[in-house]
């Protein structure tokens, strides 16, 4: 089984997916029609995206009469963040090491 971090890097590496997700986060709730009107896709692309967006959490959903309202879960994120810092402090460390290396070569 995948992990988190795999699942929400596979989720949010389709442009169309980010960008209806990236959306949500700017604009807010919206409905299915409201995304498809400016997605560049058909209404059952966008439900596809949609559905695949919930499946990992980052995305929930809403039902009012016959419209279903979508909104991001900023907290799905979270994983993505904590790696993200820990790739940072990761990579810094190591160039702390290569500029201490290139002192003592330098001398």
């Amino acid at each position: 089984m995948p992990n988190g971090h795999d699942m929400l890097f596979k989720t949010l590496a389709d442009p169309t997916r980010r960008a209806i997700f990236e959306r949500l986060c700017r604009e807010g709730e919206q409905t299915v029609g409201a995304l498809t009107a400016r997605a560049g896709v058909s209404q059952p692309a966008v439900s596809k995206h949609l559905g695949v967006l919930k499946q990992a959490g980052l995305v929930r959903d809403r039902h009012e009469g016959r419209q279903t309202h979508y909104s991001a879960e900023l907290g799905a994120l979270a994983p993505l963040i904590d790696w993200t810092s820990e790739m940072a402090g990761f990579w810094e460390n190591r160039f702390d090491r290569l500029e201490d290396l290139l002192k003592r070569m330098d001398q």
